[in-house]
């Protein structure tokens, strides 16, 4: 069984979170994570970021980490009819005209300004990661949305790896002259879709606790509270 996903870059960063099963004890999390913590330590790596259930916080302060904030988990079924919107067109880079330079920027513009505090990467290392983690066919999961030809937001969506049927998205956003005007409930509802048509049956989406607005478009989307946990970070010394 699974307790943590992990995602590792030599030399640079491990990405840790903690994978809820009812049935295991947190003493169990806390050994298995002691056993990942102590691989860390003997690694180049610069720093170890954690998802884990806020109420190991104290523990893990003593053992050098320190609090980043706080994200919350929404979760839905993709049994319903996702209705394409009228007036907004879908494209995928690989069957777009724009370049990874000009993706990379209009990604850019979608996170800029955002309400989530655990903005670790910049964006060479953003598009890094997206052929390391989704592998050489990533242009095909990279959706631009459009309105009158115009980019207005991208989603990115994926299936959870060790999963066959469990929809995130590795990224979700609109542009900050599109925000406030209902945009973003219809493209995250554009993107359940997308979900859907990879085969996933249900979805799970994590925010900052302090995007209000991301909660609601949740929501409206019938999304229902799944999980909290705590961010935590450590570095090298």
């Amino acid at each position: 069984m699974e307790l943590y996903s992990m995602i590792k870059k030599e030399g640079e960063y491990w990405l840790v979170d903690q994978v809820k099963h009812n049935e295991v004890e947190n003493e169990r999390y806390v050994q298995e994570f002691e056993k990942l913590l102590s691989e860390w330590r003997k690694t180049q790596c610069k720093y170890l970021s954690l998802l884990m259930d806020q109420e190991n916080e104290k523990w893990l302060v003593g053992q050098g980490f320190h609090k980043v904030s706080s994200i919350v988990e929404y979760t839905c079924s993709l049994d319903e009819d996702f209705k394409v919107e009228a007036g907004i067109d879908i494209e995928s880079l690989s069957q777009s005209a724009m370049d990874d330079a000009n993706f990379a920027k209009l990604y850019e513009r979608c996170r800029s300004g955002s309400a989530n505090k655990n903005n670790l990467f910049t964006m060479k290392q953003i598009m890094e990661s997206l052929e390391n983690e989704l592998g050489n066919n990533w242009r095909s999961n990279c959706h631009i949305f459009k309105k009158d030809g115009q980019p207005i937001g991208i989603s990115i969506p994926v299936i959870e790896n060790g999963t066959v049927d469990e929809g995130r998205l590795f990224y979700f956003g609109v542009v900050p002259e599109m925000r406030g005007k209902g945009f973003g409930t219809i493209l995250h509802r554009l993107s359940l879709r997308l979900l859907k048509n990879m085969n996933a049956t249900f979805y799970v989406g994590s925010t900052d606790e302090n995007n209000v607005h991301m909660f609601h478009i949740f929501k409206r989307n019938g999304c229902k509270l799944r999980d909290k946990k705590g961010i935590y970070r450590i570095n090298q010394e």
